[in-house]
């Protein structure tokens, strides 16, 4: 079941500059950052209310926002939403005729299992799904 939009994911060239950039638009700080080498990305999150902002930065040309960077420039990535059960919704999703990027959850930033859903099947938008890690 889908609990709650968890966080926007927006790909961009440098999290140094970006970072303060949203700091001084949602008055508040970045609360951390993080490294992802599996996804080649670094990341940085920002709490605005009960969601987040998360900005993507690539690590290395081949990774899939060097490769989004490149096609679309920089800007909205993928929405996330937060799940209760990230096996079980995407058992669901499955059923429902949903095309998945990843068959089964992997970890990924803020402590969380992840997988994408692969946006030919979402309306063109690339969605996340997250699950806290126990």
């Amino acid at each position: 079941m889908l609990k709650k939009i968890e966080h926007l994911g927006i790909a961009v060239s440098s999290i140094d500059e970006t970072v303060k950039t949203f700091e001084s638009l949602l008055g508040t700080p970045c609360y951390k950052t993080e490294e992802v080498a599996s996804e080649g990305v670094r990341t940085a999150f920002l709490m605005i209310g009960e969601s987040k902002i998360e900005l993507l930065e690539a690590t290395n040309p081949e990774s899939p926002i060097a490769r989004f960077l490149e096609k679309k420039g920089r800007g909205i990535h993928h929405i996330a939403f937060e799940v209760e059960d990230i096996d079980a919704e995407l058992s669901r999703l499955t059923s429902e005729g949903f095309q998945l990027i990843h068959q089964s959850p992997k970890d990924g930033a803020d402590n969380k299992r992840i997988a994408f859903l692969h946006p030919s099947s979402t309306e063109g938008v690339l969605i996340e799904l997250c699950q806290e890690k126990s």
